[in-house]
């Protein structure tokens, strides 16, 4: 037989409400887990005295009643286990795993049975339906009825918060059964009076959830919040963990109460109750109970005087009552040596503290996340800005955390944190890139090496020859297509070939028609010489003598190979950082050395550059001349082509009145004819060239006879 049997998604049932969890039974006795709280019950083999088997809505449960009278049950097993508990029980426990089914016929009348924490209502031997009396939180009598109230469940949908009992009038003198009910109810029941003195008062303490300050009374089995407006009562049995945190200005400390179920407050409920101290307030404290009794409920925990800080007072009379641990911040260190991270969740700025077991924010909204909770972590960039980061926690359940704004100087602690407990990374994978973007975002407030700067010049680049490329091509075309010279004579004979396909509109409209044309060439020209002003501002030339480089980049590039055989592995970004602090520490001697190297160089540099600004200036000046010379022919060419268009006009003028005598022609013959001619004219125009010399006096002359 096996020594361990465990099972999971099994349900405890806790105040109405069925907690999800893992079920573990060894020889050593019975470990529940809850996967909400995480708060484990641990019932021991030898305080086990009655196991029952039966059949409940959620399949098969089983409940545990223990010599003290506690109660617990569990549902969600399946049939076919019964055979294995058993055994199971018989072997290592010696205890009988008893069936008993629920009585199911729906009477209402019956006998109530007491036993332990439990209120039993049975039909004959079976009971129909137990009541833990810890959920009670008050018991009112009147004639032949006694009426219970519970505590409010949230987590339940439904809640039942009241149940009445009518009870018979018995024979029998001098005892009443009403008051002999409510006396066994409220015996067990969790009823909170303060009845009796407080065991001891803190007056006036910092309270920041709920806000605002409380006179703080410890009962024996409760605590009292008592301020201006608001009452709490808190039960020690809600109490979950206990915390004990420094704020990071070592000047005050937070004590943090985890508590299952919630205070309440109208709809808002407290999770967690968090008091703030200041270390410099002390305090003398003595207990309302005498020597002895101090010894005899304490066992040496609390005396019945002690002075000391106030916060290790409040935690150390906590502790003693809610018998918990106190959790502190383990071995974790940030940046500046505080134990906690400064950091945003949601809409506030709060404290992040790294845990042995996990990690906690305070303080709004508190939030405590477990490690076996968690499903992953992830590091990602600010969404504002490079200098912080964001740390993201996913839960097994699938919620979220986001705290954001964490310096990015504190990258590198809390990565080794999370790697040391074995927490999933969701970009585990780009762990050396995410190192080196957060060492550079390090380094870019230093004057050797600024990441973002590099990469900003480089993109700047990119952009201005490729602004360079798209205007020397729109000024190709744009040249070719208005340039005054050569090229404007196709572009003459393509509104000439559109007047003789559309021959039949009149001289106005093809008046018009050449008019167009010549109001859009303006318009690129005048926006020509803003597409070239990039011209002007292109890369530099090659030829160019390059800067000369400080005394610092000398001395980097000389001893690069030695830095890295010293570290060998080593990243850029960790080398140009090494670089810095050997620089930083170099003695003064020795950067003398290098810094008349680095003269050395400028004086070089600068005299390479006096030579080349001479050459340049040189093949400027015969830049210019060659410009203004080809302007020039430009010029002339375009007056060649005026005087030409000027002859063909006259032309076509008088070739009608020449022809009218011999016969009639209309005016569309006669402008097709006459613009065919101008067309050869100007084809045997540009047969000749621009390079062709202008015609003789003689032939001019001709040609306006």
């Amino acid at each position: 037989m096996a020594d361990t049997l465990e099972f999971n998604e099994i349900y405890q049932e806790v105040k109405g409400s069925m907690n999800d969890g893992r079920l573990r039974l060894s020889r050593q006795g019975v470990i529940f887990k809850n996967s909400k709280t995480g708060k484990v019950d641990n019932i021991q083999a030898s305080e086990l005295a009655e196991g029952v088997w039966r059949r409940v809505a959620l399949g098969h449960g089983l409940k545990l009643l223990t010599k003290n009278g506690h109660v617990y049950k569990y549902d969600g097993f399946r049939e076919s286990e019964f055979d294995k508990l058993s055994d199971f029980f018989k072997a290592h426990y010696c205890l009988e795993l008893a069936e008993k089914d629920l009585c199911v016929k729906g009477w209402n009348w019956g006998t109530v049975r007491f036993g332990g924490q439990l209120l039993s209502f049975d039909i004959g031997e079976q009971p129909v339906f137990e009541i833990p009396l810890s959920n009670v939180s008050q018991c009112t009598t009147g004639k032949n009825e006694v009426t219970l109230e519970f505590h409010q469940n949230d987590d339940a949908e439904v809640s039942l918060m009241e149940v009445r009992f009518y009870v018979p009038p018995t024979q029998e003198d001098g005892v009443d059964p009403v008051e002999a009910f409510a006396q066994n109810v409220l015996s067990k029941a969790d009823v909170i009076q303060a009845t009796g003195d407080a065991i001891c008062i803190f007056r006036e303490l910092q309270c920041l959830t709920p806000r605002g300050r409380y006179d703080i009374r410890i009962y024996p089995t409760f605590l009292h919040l008592h301020g201006k407006t608001f009452d709490y009562k808190i039960p020690y049995t809600t109490v979950l963990r206990l915390f004990l945190l420094p704020h990071k200005d070592q000047r005050q400390m937070f004590f943090v109460i985890s508590l299952d179920p919630p205070i309440k407050q109208g709809q808002t409920r407290y999770h967690f109750l968090i008091l703030l101290f200041s270390k410099d307030e002390d305090i003398s404290l003595t207990l309302n109970m005498n020597e002895e009794e101090v010894e005899k409920r304490f066992e040496g925990r609390l005396t019945k005087n002690m002075s000391g800080s106030l916060y290790e007072m409040v935690s150390r009379v906590m502790k003693a009552l809610v018998n918990r641990k106190i959790t502190v911040p383990g071995n974790f260190q940030g940046h500046s040596g505080a134990q906690c991270i400064t950091c945003s969740y949601k809409a506030s700025s709060g404290l992040l503290y790294p845990l042995e077991r996990g990690f906690i924010y305070v303080h709004k909204p508190p939030v405590h996340i477990r490690f076996d909770e968690i499903s992953f972590v992830n590091f990602a960039r600010g969404t504002t800005t490079t200098r912080s980061f964001d740390f993201e926690i996913e839960t097994k359940q699938g919620t979220q955390y986001t705290f954001s704004s964490i310096e990015r100087e504190e990258y590198g602690k809390l990565f080794d944190f999370v790697n040391a407990k074995k927490l999933n990374i969701k970009n585990r994978g780009l762990k050396e890139g995410m190192k080196q973007s957060y060492d550079e975002y390090a380094d870019s407030d230093e004057d050797q090496h600024d990441a973002y700067l590099e990469r900003m010049k480089e993109e700047g680049k990119i952009r201005e020859e490729n602004a360079n490329d798209s205007s020397d091509g729109s000024g190709e075309e744009t040249d070719s297509s208005f340039n005054p010279g050569e090229e404007d004579d196709d572009v003459a004979e393509e509104f000439d070939s559109n007047a003789s396909a559309s021959s039949s509109s009149g001289d106005g409209d093809s008046d018009r028609e050449d008019k167009k044309p010549a109001k859009k060439a303006k318009i690129v020209k005048d926006r020509k010489p803003r597409k070239k002003q990039p011209e002007s501002k292109k890369g530099k030339d090659p030829n160019a003598p390059k800067r000369p480089m400080s005394a610092y980049m000398l001395w980097l590039n000389a001893s690069r190979e030695k830095i890295k055989s010293d570290h060998p592995g080593i990243s850029i970004t960790d080398l140009s950082k090494k670089a810095g602090e050997l620089w930083k520490a170099m003695s003064k001697e020795k950067k003398e050395e290098w810094d008349r190297k680095a003269e050395d160089a400028r004086r070089d540099y600068e005299k390479a550059m006096k030579e080349y600004s001479v050459g340049s200036k040189a093949d400027s000046h015969r830049g210019e001349r060659s410009k203004k010379k080809k302007k020039k022919q430009e010029k002339q060419v375009k007056g060649k082509g005026d005087k030409k268009g000027a002859t063909s006009k006259s032309l076509s003028s008088k070739s009608p009145a020449k022809g009218m005598s011999d016969s009639f022609k209309s005016k569309e013959f006669v402008s097709s004819d006459e613009s065919s001619s101008a067309e050869s004219k100007k084809e045997d125009s540009e047969d000749e060239g621009a390079a062709s010399p202008p015609p003789s006096s003689e032939d001019s002359a001709s040609a306006s006879d």
